[in-house]
């Protein structure tokens, strides 16, 4: 007699950092999973069965016994809501929307800001790398950065006095640029909390894996 599979089934290769969010979440909720490779060398994700699935042609994908979702931040905040506690997905709406607006803040501009430094230190032969578009992105990411040390000098997480949703995909990226060869920018609290972070057992498989 075998176990059953688990109802949960993530594709995703786990050196994404879109990956990276889901399967932080699922392992912080202590839910069991099946994650299957896809993307880039892993391939599947040009297939037509996963197009249909994903019309993006891009990981994560969820599937939830008969559910199925894309886009990792919003699968971060189906599996809070789903399985959380209030930590996680704060019922109050003040705090919940204060998580959604650090979530939404990665996607929209940390993300971009540090996304094409890290696309030419690992996506790009080094006799192709364009050193303007390096500086041009930690230009970007210098304001962002000291933005967020100050407001993580006011609270211990994201959101305020607890782990909540919305540090998994900041710190995702975050861990990322730290993780880029270059000099670590000066930004204590910043570093303070991703130490915690880093402490938390759910993060490991993930944000111990090197980048890629």
């Amino acid at each position: 007699m075998t176990d059953a599979a688990p109802a949960l089934r993530l594709w995703g290769r786990i050196t994404s950092l879109n990956v990276r969010k889901v399967v932080w979440a699922l392992q912080e909720l202590g839910l069991p999973f099946e994650r299957i490779d896809a993307g880039l060398a892993f391939g599947v994700v040009q297939t037509p069965e996963y197009a249909a699935r994903n019309p993006n042609r891009l990981v994560p994908l969820l599937q939830d016994g008969g559910y199925e979702l894309w886009e990792s931040n919003v699968i971060v905040r189906y599996l809070c809501a789903r399985y959380g506690t209030d930590a996680l997905y704060p019922q109050d709406l003040a705090r919940r929307f204060d998580a959604e607006r650090w979530m939404d803040w990665q996607q929209t501009t940390l993300n971009p800001a540090g996304s094409p430094a890290f696309l030419q230190f690992f996506r790009t032969p080094p006799a192709e790398r364009r050193q303007e578009v390096i500086d041009a992105s930690r230009a970007a990411m210098a304001p962002r950065l000291a933005l967020l040390d100050a407001h993580l000098a006011q609270r211990e997480w994201m959101a305020g006095a607890r782990f909540s949703m919305a540090d998994i995909p900041v710190a995702c990226d975050i861990h990322r640029w730290w993780g880029l060869p270059q000099p670590r920018p000066d930004a204590p609290h910043v570093q303070r909390w991703l130490d915690a972070v880093l402490a938390r057992p759910a993060t490991r498989g993930v944000l111990d894996v090197p980048l890629g």
